[in-house]
């Protein structure tokens, strides 16, 4: 039998070493983290307001924009995939069919926040977190939705350290871990030595974000698995190469010229599918035939 996405990720998280998760904004980007190898992926909120919208990560895409993101990056590809879910997008009830229906979209995982709605990305300014009750009912909420039911795993976050210390944010971790969260995940960490405390002090797998230029000191995947994290996010490594290579082939086509750096059309055609739809369709065709 099969397993389902949410128990090849907890497969993942309880199995030894650290797990390198590049993030994925769309169907093409998570094909593409699983063809180069990868065991996981995590649809990244910043990444899919940025590509889907061409706005900021500040709580403009909505719930159901979120949804039909997710529906077809989790068809796109056979690797469990994390779901941003933001806040929950509203109160208890609404994080429970936020958990509800990225189960049923397919996604193995989802992430739920403990920042004020509307949020914003966790290494900008502005930022401000729920009181720790409201932020401890929106855990519960998402845990009894998988417990009733939801066939997925559970990452709970906490923003708390850019607002109320790192004290409260591992004191939250602690409580969410009690709750049955099943990933943990201190957003913001800025030394080392607060990534070590983390580690140290609250039990289950955890989850390092390493933003290129954010808050968060980018250590190599070796110490951070010496640590104790068991995942290293890469949220918008993908993101940012692509709008980088994107500015560099729009300069030289506006200076009369061809984007150096660019695939060649054949592997372009693998890449999204094309044998693989023309060989299904020759032996349907081939069958057809037989069958006069």
């Amino acid at each position: 039998m099969n397993s389902s996405p949410a128990e090849r990720l907890r497969a993942l998280i309880d199995a030894p070493g650290l797990r390198v998760m590049p993030c994925c904004f769309d169907a093409l980007s998570a094909r593409l983290i699983e063809q180069a190898g990868f065991e996981l992926t995590f649809m990244s909120g910043f990444a899919v307001s940025a590509s889907r919208l061409g706005v900021p990560d500040t709580g403009l895409i909505s719930f159901g924009e979120m949804l039909d993101q997710g529906r077809n990056i989790c068809a796109a590809t056979r690797l469990p995939v994390i779901g941003d879910g933001d806040t929950g997008y509203g109160n208890a009830l609404n994080v429970k069919r936020t958990v509800t229906s990225y189960a049923a979209a397919g996604f193995a995982g989802v992430m739920i926040e403990d920042q004020e709605a509307p949020k914003r990305c966790g290494h900008t300014r502005g930022k401000r977190v729920v009181s720790r009750a409201e932020a401890l009912s929106r855990v519960r909420a998402a845990v009894d939705a998988r417990d009733e039911g939801a066939d997925i795993l559970l990452m709970a976050r906490t923003d708390a350290r850019a607002t109320d210390g790192l004290d409260e944010a591992i004191a939250r971790s602690q409580a969410f871990a009690d709750l049955g969260a099943d990933i943990l995940f201190l957003e913001g960490p800025r030394s080392e030595s607060e990534m070590v405390a983390f580690c140290e002090a609250v039990p289950g797998p955890k989850m390092a974000n390493l933003v290129e230029g954010g808050d968060t000191p980018l250590l190599p995947p070796a110490r951070l698995e010496a640590i104790g994290y068991r995942i290293a996010a890469y949220p918008l490594t993908l993101l940012s190469a692509a709008t980088s290579a994107m500015l560099e082939a729009l300069e030289e086509l506006a200076g009369g010229g061809q984007p150096a750096k660019r695939l060649d059309f054949e592997r372009l055609r693998r890449i999204v599918g094309f044998d693989d739809y023309d060989a299904e369709a020759e032996r349907y065709r081939a069958e057809d035939e037989g069958n006069r």
